[in-house]
């Protein structure tokens, strides 16, 4: 048997597991709902959320991770033998495998938007964001050139995984961590500088308590939940390679602060630009594809600053769906004993198949979702590629982490968890109990995301929303 990977730095794990974490809905959908539910107000809830219950889940997986040296198959079924929980693993690697399958995609048409950009495409988009929809809509339903750029992005994805945890994932972190924050440090001030750039820094962190109601504090709780790429086994892979010298709690807390810090900085840059061209901060998703692109024209250099921010957000896809792919292959790296080779680029592009139908079901030829029935599209959604996206993020995800803490409590035990958390000096009455408060309410908010989903799903009503 080979001898496990390991990180070869802190620093690298660090910017690795910051890395899962900082992703497309990183970049968009955090500042979005925080300017559209409070602003800072927003943000100080969404902080205390992920301080309890993100917290919590992160130094949870990092622990399993670490005490067993497996994946997450083999990390519950070595922790729990002759049980059940090995499916908890199971659906960690299940939800990976659907994840990436429409996020590959997603990766595609954003290193499309690169070319673009360096081409000048965006030009002929000035102040006309219908005319930039309609032109994200011909792409992404055309047949096959949005699947040509999604063929690139998950080659890109399986090249870094063959090279290995340090040589690949952990090396690439290094590369395009430091660059993400640049870039948006760069994109940041430029958009301060603009006219009126200060009017998007007060619609992000002026505080509006007044906006906060109890369905944003539902979105705050679900938001710190999902930024962390909880639920799917990606932080126990990555904590299955940290010796036991890591500190738990320090590397959890840089990986929270790192992805807070760059989901802020995105929003500056997205809303200081946004604001100073007079366009509508309500556009969700399209802020990326309709609105930004329309903008970039009426900027001096409107060209460059552009690309730097697909640039951006290609590194921020490409971190995230290297640790997502690195879940699948640790499987059955550890599991069926393949070689890291063959279980990467045969997974690659078994996902990447998969991933062609979530981009035929966008319009450009077949939607599987329309053979199961009308009934089974109105509960998952419309497309193939929206079917994958609503099973991952609305239930595999939360019900993972539910169960995750649960675990904790219930089968692994507080005791074992806090002597692996930071030695048996740490096993106290007080730390006992605190640890079991917070896996019970990390639990708790879990449960409660994934029947607020199931409920407004089957009755068109959520208990909070």
């Amino acid at each position: 048997m080979q001898n496990r990977e390991q990180w070869g730095s802190k620093l690298g794990f660090i910017l690795a597991a910051s890395g899962s974490a900082v992703g497309i809905g990183n970049i968009w959908k955090f500042p979005y709902i925080a300017g559209e539910n409070g602003g800072a107000a927003f943000t100080l809830v969404y902080l205390l959320c992920i301080l309890v219950v993100g917290l919590t889940i992160v130094i949870a997986e990092f622990a399993i991770g670490r005490s067993t040296q497996l994946s997450p198959v083999g990390a519950f079924e070595k922790l729990a033998p002759s049980s059940n929980w090995k499916w908890v693993g199971f659906l960690g690697v299940a939800s990976a495998f659907v994840i990436l399958s429409f996020y590959g995609v997603v990766g595609g048409w954003i290193l499309k938007y690169i070319f673009v950009s360096i081409s000048g495409g965006f030009e002929a988009l000035s102040s006309e964001p219908d005319v930039a929809k309609n032109l994200f809509v011909s792409f992404i339903s055309s047949t096959w050139s949005p699947i040509l750029f999604q063929i690139v992005f998950m080659a890109l994805c399986v090249y870094v995984i063959v090279n290995g945890v340090k040589d690949g994932i952990e090396n690439w972190s290094k590369i395009m961590m430091p660059i993400i924050i640049v870039l948006l440090f760069v994109l940041a001030i430029r958009g301060l500088t603009l006219p009126g750039g200060v009017e998007g820094l007060k619609f992000l962190f002026l505080p509006r308590f007044d906006e906060l109601t109890a369905s944003a504090i539902v979105l705050a709780l679900g938001h710190s939940f999902f930024t962390l790429s909880l639920g799917m086994g990606t932080m126990i892979t990555y904590g299955s390679y940290l010796n036991k010298k890591q500190n738990l709690l320090n590397s959890a807390l840089w990986v929270i602060a790192l992805d807070t810090a760059i989901a802020l900085l995105a929003g500056t840059a997205i809303f200081t630009s946004v604001f100073a061209a007079g366009a509508d901060p309500d556009g969700g998703p399209g802020l990326i594809f309709y609105i930004l692109p329309s903008i970039f024209p009426q900027l001096a250099y409107g060209a460059i600053w552009g690309t730097l921010f697909f640039t951006l957000l290609f590194m921020a896809a490409l971190t995230s769906a290297i640790s997502i792919l690195e879940v699948v292959t640790a499987y059955f790296i550890d599991q069926k004993g393949w070689s890291r080779n063959r279980a990467t680029i045969q997974f690659g592009a078994i996902i990447t198949i998969v991933g062609v139908f979530c981009s035929f079901s966008m319009g450009g030829g077949i939607n599987i979702a329309e053979y199961f029935g009308s009934s089974f599209q109105h509960y998952l959604g419309e497309t193939f590629f929206d079917v994958m996206d609503n099973l991952s993020s609305k239930y595999m995800l939360p019900f993972g982490g539910m169960m995750t803490a649960i675990f904790i409590l219930v089968r692994w035990g507080v005791p074992s968890f806090l002597s692996e958390f930071g030695g048996e000096n740490l096993d106290s009455e007080r730390n006992r109990l605190v640890v079991t408060i917070l896996c019970f309410i990390a639990a708790g908010v879990a449960g409660f995301i994934l029947l607020n989903e199931l409920i407004e799903t089957i009755t068109g009503n959520a208990i909070i929303g």
